[in-house]
């Protein structure tokens, strides 16, 4: 068994001295052995394959651990994310985020529910470019401003997102989450389901 911890920062004035005290202190009281500290510093917007935690994940194996301070820490997208919760338990890795206080070797119910909600939390509150977009559309829309998809048939404008959204349904996320996630309402997300080969 290997205990590894993972840190990443978007800048490099940022200090990680504080986060790898508190993984240090969490692996002390777990009795996890010696940590080894996986570091890079760059935008979570870039895929984890294409960094230093994919390298990391693809050389761990079924016992190791890996302990990240916060979920955030891993991507900025919430698929990504999940994707990384779900490959851990498979390939058999203990994933710790202390922040959360999460663990993906607890199969209870909550233990997801809570990787979900934390995961959407933090791409929401990082994501403020995009939040004051939707902000703008809303209030476009509240002056009287005729917003919404291109007509036709058959168009969507979930349809950019559909990889994304069968992805989250496959991990079991919430359709109210999906729905929250790209702006939509439930029942146009029920609707939009329906129509997807990919779910027949």
């Amino acid at each position: 068994m290997t205990t590894h911890a993972f840190l990443r920062v978007s800048t490099l004035d940022q200090d990680t001295e504080k986060n790898k005290i508190d993984i240090l202190q969490f692996a002390n009281t777990k009795k996890l052995g010696n940590v080894e500290f996986t570091e890079e510093h760059c935008s979570g917007r870039i895929s984890y394959k294409e960094r230093k935690l994919g390298t990391l994940l693809d050389s761990m194996i079924s016992g190791d651990i890996l302990i990240v301070p916060e979920l955030s820490r891993i991507a900025r997208s919430i698929t990504q994310i999940l994707e990384v919760i779900k490959m851990t338990k498979d390939k058999g890795i203990v994933l710790y985020s202390l922040k959360e206080n999460f663990c993906n070797n607890d199969d209870s119910i909550s233990s997801t529910v809570t990787s979900t909600i934390f995961a959407l939390v933090a791409q929401i509150e990082r994501d403020l470019i995009s939040l004051r977009t939707r902000e703008a559309l809303h209030a476009r829309q509240a002056q009287g401003v005729r917003l919404g998809r291109p007509k036709g048939k058959g168009k969507s404008r979930l349809d950019v997102h559909k990889d994304d959204i069968l992805k989250m349904l496959s991990y079991g996320v919430p359709k109210t989450m999906i729905a929250k996630q790209y702006n939509t309402s439930v029942g146009n997300l029920y609707n939009y389901i329906k129509k997807l080969p990919e779910i027949k």
